[in-house]
């Protein structure tokens, strides 16, 4: 459903749908929201539904199609400046990306809380923590900061 890292006809209709349902207040889980960044090349405010990773008493975004994802090139063109639009709230925040040798841990919780990025990152949520390093260089991971 992501051919080459982008979603076809179906998964775009999920994703939209998602969109919807992740920014509701009664329907989401906490875990769950909607990224909006300003798009690199149009301009304009673009969405996409993520699952939020907790770690360490913080927060972080992880992407599971690659550091080509376009919320990943939108969130690195606009300097980290975002916001999440979760539980019927929309918070300004700053992404950090972390480096990939901090990435394993919150690799493995990522993929307990979102069953659905297995395929793309090819483990199981019991793999052993050298293999989620082995795979973190493929996969941001973005440290959520409240934006003043």
């Amino acid at each position: 459903m992501y051919r080459g890292g982008r979603p076809n006809a179906l998964m775009r209709l999920i994703n939209r749908l998602d969109v919807l349902v992740y920014g509701a207040r009664r329907l989401s889980p906490r875990h769950f929201a909607v990224l909006k960044v300003v798009g690199r090349g149009s301009g304009t405010i673009r969405s996409a539904p993520v699952a939020i990773t907790g770690y360490r008493d913080e927060e972080f975004l992880v992407s599971m199609l690659g550091p080509d994802a376009n919320w990943v090139r939108n969130v690195q063109a606009a300097g980290g400046k975002a916001a999440l639009h979760r539980q019927g709230q929309e918070t300004r925040i700053l992404l950090e990306e972390i480096p990939s040798e901090h990435r394993a841990e919150i690799l493995r919780r990522y993929l307990a809380l979102a069953p659905g990025a297995r395929p793309h990152l090819g483990l199981r949520p019991t793999a052993p923590l050298p293999e989620f390093q082995r795979i973190a260089p493929g996969h941001p991971v973005f440290r959520i900061h409240q934006h003043p």
